[in-house]
């Protein structure tokens, strides 16, 4: 049975078993740590009472009395999500989710994914999806700096100097949004595509600004995160990023991302 080293001065050897599990792709870190304080993680059937238990590797822990296995190399999904589709694996209001859809467009025997990030109900567009939990964290951190650009078309009247204006921030309802780069790309009469660029990606973020503004939204796209792009992927469809751009994008992360 792994278990953590006595205490000491230096960081024990290992990771955290949340970390690890992760990696493993069994959840995210916060949802593996509620896993934890409900009894569902055990080693060699003890059950694990604090997330801070350090380990080597995985040999001997169960989740829900399951074993688990060796992570798997991590892998990039981009999935075009319609409009419709909730992004979690249940719903308790009974709506689709994105595993519905998920079900005929990866390919057989696909590890277990999860979303990078969520795209509300009446969003579409670019959704990343990844069997690595540590992945999924790094690239959901607002500290990692990368960007989420959207196509907002919307109904009111704005100018390009109000849009200007909200790379500095701006605070809606007690809430706090970090700099957005926003612009108009074209427009007929009241009716206009605006393109914006965030990094936080709070709830409900580009929508509750741009209504902010007095804009009415009536379609939004994600159409990048990252280096990765929507591009011309169909509708419900989905593709596996290369391994040559995963890596080279992981690199990018480690120094700090950049476009």
């Amino acid at each position: 049975m792994p278990k953590a080293p006595p205490p000491s001065a230096d960081r024990p050897d290992g990771d955290r078993i949340a970390k690890l599990l992760a990696r493993a792709g069994i959840a995210s870190r916060r949802e593996i740590e509620r896993m934890i304080a409900d009894g569902r993680v055990a080693i060699d059937g003890k059950p694990v009472d604090t997330p801070a238990t350090f380990l080597t590797d995985l040999k001997g822990v169960t989740v829900d009395g399951k074993p688990v296995a060796a992570p798997e190399p991590t892998r990039l999904f981009a999935f075009h999500k319609p409009t419709g589709l909730i992004t979690a694996e249940r719903d308790p209001m009974g709506r689709p989710t994105i595993y519905s859809a998920l079900v005929n467009a990866l390919p057989k025997r696909t590890p277990r994914l999860m979303p990078i990030g969520r795209l509300d109900l009446n969003t579409e567009g670019l959704l990343l999806l990844t069997n690595d939990g540590e992945l999924k964290r790094e690239m959901e951190l607002p500290s990692s700096g990368i960007p989420r650009i959207y196509r907002a078309r919307t109904f009111g009247d704005v100018t390009q100097e109000q849009l200007e204006e909200l790379i500095d921030g701006i605070s809606i309802d007690g809430v706090n949004y970090g700099p957005i780069d926003a612009n108009l790309e074209r427009s007929t009469g009241r009716n206009q595509w605006i393109e914006v660029s965030i990094t936080e990606g709070k709830n409900r973020e580009v929508r509750k600004v741009l209504e902010h503004l007095g804009l009415q939204v009536s379609r939004l796209i994600r159409t990048a995160y990252g280096p990765f792009e929507l591009e011309d992927l169909p509708r419900g469809r989905a593709r596996e990023i290369r391994k040559h751009e995963l890596g080279k994008f992981r690199s990018r992360l480690k120094r700090g991302f950049k476009l």
